[in-house]
């Protein structure tokens, strides 16, 4: 019997009738190897996730991220390493000498006029040397010694004070006026040690909203695969109802034993679909648990996650100019790119200064006291009558300075190397934005077009239950018309998965993935 206005692909009887008989063969095989699941696989446990949570728990156990936030800490550490060199250094030094020294001539003071014999030398003295250095950020460097001494010679008391308490208190400072004057110069690399955290921390922002983004897709696909399944079982269930009326009306004479094997390789077929959907739910789900890094022990277990988000159906107003926009502010490779002009800009500055000569003022001032005791000495040194002062100016500068220049000359490449890739990131995130948008756009109308195709398909397929039950089509069409409302079905569920996807992905190319979970990193 032929159906006008069905055009189908027509089989020779002996390959259609070879079909049939190999899924009916593979109809109980299928039954069976799913009894066949031992009772431990079929008793899994059950856990709902909603996106939000999934989202969290990544973020909180995913190793890429413990990873970027090591290495972003650490950089923290580059800047109190740069500014710790602007730190004093004190160093103290005690010492206790003793001299017993033959002497071969007259000491005044100490022997006579004459020697007849060799007589001894015997001193001893003990210091403590107190030493303050530091260097500034104007690029001077000053060093602060108090040197504290008592000394005692053995003998005639000829001295004025024996023990006698000596004591000198010096400042040395150095400014240099040319080369490394001034504290932005002395500040580069402390500049560039910051400049590099921010660029770690952008890193660590788009390694976040990476993560994010791939959960995002994982759980959607998740979504798709539990809801295909549904579509498969709803196909399957079909095609068991029309294969148990098929063998009621053959039983009663009024349908050919045909139609009850092709209902049953039909039914077979969507068994095959049922277990290929139930795989791809499993494997799925080992991908999101994947994410959440569990332990091996926990990741070993059977574990049927279940989603708790319903995927958008809704149209969301998109501006592109102001995607546009956002995304320049916002997407870390845009601000790593800024910040790596900036610091190639510092370089250049401080590369330039290298080419100056080396030009420094020198200066030293100090004070001197002598007493009987501590307390005396103290007193005459801080009276300020003994005392000495000097300036200078040292003057330096490599001939030819090669080295220097060579170095200068890199920095400007390093520059102009920057700039170029600003200018190449922004239109890569023009072009990204662009497409996601479009992406967005189109999903939505798919989803439009797949609904019209089920809900014509819903249709059809009711009309040709309808023909087939007053004799006027077969059971073959029929199976057709369930397998185009399951294909219609399945086309409009991945269109909303992936119109949300879309979404998810315009979110990551414009940098608010962060926003839609109210997420702050600290």
């Amino acid at each position: 019997m032929s159906t006008p206005g069905r055009s189908r692909w027509p089989l020779p009887p002996f390959l259609w009738m070879g079909a049939v008989v190999a899924m009916v063969l593979l109809l109980p095989l299928a039954y069976v190897a799913r009894a066949a699941l031992p009772e431990e696989a079929q008793a899994v446990r059950k856990e709902a996730i909603s996106l939000a949570d999934t989202v969290l728990r990544a973020l909180q156990n995913n190793l890429d991220i413990f990873i970027s936030r090591q290495t972003r800490d650490s950089r923290l550490t580059d800047i109190i390493f740069e500014q710790a060199k602007f730190d004093p250094t004190l160093s103290l030094n005690g010492q206790y000498n003793r001299q017993i020294q033959p002497l071969n001539r007259p000491v005044f003071g100490l022997t006579g006029s004459d020697l007849t014999k060799i007589q001894k030398l015997d001193q001893n003295s003990s210091s403590v040397t107190a030493d303050l250095t530091q260097n500034l950020l104007t690029g001077a460097n000053y060093d602060l010694n108090y040197s504290p001494q008592r000394t005692f010679v053995a003998g005639p008391q000829t001295f004025l004070f024996n023990p006698g308490w000596t004591s000198g208190l010096a400042l040395t400072l150095t400014q240099p006026l040319l080369r490394n004057f001034g504290t932005d110069i002395n500040k580069t690399f402390i500049k560039v040690a910051q400049n590099n955290a921010k660029v770690e921390e952008h890193a660590f922002l788009d390694r976040v909203l990476t993560v994010i983004a791939a959960v995002e897709q994982n759980y959607w696909e998740l979504v798709f695969s539990n809801e295909n399944l549904k579509v498969a079982q709803a196909a399957q269930k079909a095609a068991e109802e029309l294969l148990a009326s098929n063998r009621a009306k053959t039983k009663a004479g009024v349908m050919a034993i045909v139609d009850v094997l092709q209902a049953e390789a039909a039914v077979a077929s969507r068994v095959e679909q049922v277990l290929i959907a139930e795989k791809a739910i499993h494997d799925q789900e080992d991908q999101v648990r994947r994410m959440l890094n569990p332990s091996e022990e926990e990741l070993r277990q059977d574990v049927r996650l279940v989603p708790m988000d319903q995927p958008v159906k809704t149209l969301e107003p998109i501006s592109l100019p102001e995607a546009i926009d956002v995304a320049m502010e916002r997407r870390p490779e845009i601000l790593q790119a800024n910040k790596n002009i900036e610091t190639s800009e510092i370089n250049v500055k401080f590369a330039k200064n290298q080419l100056l000569p080396n030009l420094s003022f020198q200066g030293t001032s100090g004070l001197a006291g002598l007493g009987r005791d501590a307390s005396d000495m103290f007193t005459k040194g801080a009276s300020g009558d003994f005392y000495n002062y000097g300036a200078g100016l040292v003057l330096s500068m490599p001939l030819g300075n090669r080295s220097a220049i060579s170095q200068f000359n890199k920095r400007q490449i390093d520059s102009r190397n920057a700039q170029v890739t600003l200018q190449s990131m922004r239109q890569q995130v023009i072009v990204g934005v662009r497409e996601a948008v479009r992406r967005v756009q189109t999903d939505f109308k798919r989803i439009e077009t797949t609904r019209s195709a089920r809900l014509m398909a819903e249709k059809q397929l009711q009309a040709e239950r309808e023909r087939l039950n007053v004799g006027l089509s077969t059971t073959r069409f029929v199976l057709d018309f369930q397998l185009d409302l399951a294909t219609a079905q399945g086309s409009e569920l991945r269109a909303i998965v992936d119109y949300n996807k879309s979404l998810s992905n315009l979110a990551r190319n414009k940098g608010t993935t962060l926003e839609r979970y109210r997420i702050e990193l600290q």
